[in-house]
């Protein structure tokens, strides 16, 4: 039996220059049997805006563990819904995928873990005429990968955000 009940993990990875397609997926892995699983499973519903959807490398090809992907944003057009489930499925599915073949995941749990995906997309890009799905794929992809890597190893440690908790400063701090 797996003893992965319930890991969390985030990432952060920026977009190219000029491009919106900063990518900062939220992670939540562990037993299908266990708190995530239920929770993988309460997340069937659609919710109007938030279409959850499970994440596949291609038609009939859904992705081993298991993993529903939901925006973090309000998708309100078909451009921003294109873009989440194509580009931004795409680049989370193949990086499960990886996690698994490179053992960040271990193979003989596979089918024990579930995953559930919470995903950034900035609403400008659906209305930039210049963006770069490339970048998009491949910051969504690599924050993906950290993300569930840094859920696997409990990372940061509390040892690194107590010495670190007066020196680092959240990205959008302009209050202090």
């Amino acid at each position: 039996m797996s003893n992965y009940v319930f890991h969390a993990g985030e990432a952060t990875v920026l977009a190219a220059e000029g491009q919106a397609t900063d990518a900062m997926p939220e992670i939540l892995i562990g037993r299908t049997d266990g708190p995530v699983g239920a929770a993988f499973a309460n997340m069937m519903a659609q919710t109007k805006g938030h279409t959850a959807m499970f994440a596949i490398r291609a038609c009939n090809q859904l992705v081993r563990p298991a993993t529903i992907m939901v925006p973090k944003v309000t998708l309100r057009d078909m451009t921003n819904i294109e873009l989440f489930g194509g580009v931004v499925q795409s680049a989370t599915a193949d990086a499960i995928v990886d996690c698994v073949a490179e053992g960040i995941i271990p193979k003989d749990e596979v089918n024990n873990l579930c995953i559930i995906a919470l995903m950034w997309i900035d609403p400008r890009c659906a209305t930039d005429p210049n963006l770069d799905k490339k970048d998009m794929y491949r910051t969504n992809y690599e924050a993906t990968k950290l993300a569930i890597k840094r859920a696997l190893n409990n990372e940061p440690s509390i040892d690194e955000l107590i010495a670190n908790r007066h020196t680092i400063k959240h990205d959008m701090d302009d209050w202090s």
